[in-house]
């Protein structure tokens, strides 16, 4: 039985087409994509948060796959990826570990196509219209500079105290004007 209650997505487009007077070709393309889930341990303490293993896959399977719709492209043209949460108030950190590490990677690989490397994320407890700053790094080089990059996100209206904002975040080309090498 599935623990998901998805009240809203809300979904942030970034495309750059001109940085510093400078014509970005092609654009740099990043999207988060966020959901604001019921937290179903808002306001108590429960020692086993397991069953947030799996919310957080099956949150990160339909957010990821609706970011490469955004985004627009093939699967494996998605180059950078990232993750975030913001538990609302009547939450703690720990909810947004459960979500975000156990099996949250496995549904966004699956979208982009692969993914050697880690997905960096961030987390905190937040109020409505928090806003949520998260790195992003090349899917199969943790390593490649231009590809590292951040994208925020706030919604004006979560997290409540018993929601949790969760963020897939995914981009292609880098940095505008990425010029540091690898």
């Amino acid at each position: 039985m599935s623990l998901l209650e998805l009240r809203k997505i809300v979904t942030q487009i970034e495309e750059t087409l001109i940085e510093n007077g400078k014509p970005v070709e092609p654009a740099s393309r990043k999207v988060a994509i966020a959901g604001v889930i019921k937290n179903p341990y808002a306001g108590k303490y429960v020692e086993d948060l397991s069953p947030l293993y799996d919310l957080g896959a099956e949150a990160s399977k339909i957010l990821a796959e609706r970011g490469v719709a955004v985004l627009g492209v093939q699967a494996d043209e998605v180059q950078s990826y990232g993750k975030g949460a913001i538990v609302g108030t009547a939450g703690e950190i720990e909810h947004s570990a459960a979500l975000l590490h156990p099996r949250f990677g496995a549904p966004v690989r699956a979208a982009v196509g692969s993914g050697k490397d880690i997905i960096p994320g961030t987390k905190k407890v937040g109020a409505p219209g928090s806003a949520i700053t998260m790195p992003m790094t090349n899917k199969d080089n943790i390593w490649d500079f231009d590809h590292m990059d951040a994208i925020e996100i706030a919604i004006s209206d979560a997290p409540r105290p018993d929601e949790i904002v969760i963020v897939v975040c995914l981009g292609i080309g880098g940095r505008p004007l990425h010029r540091i090498g690898k």
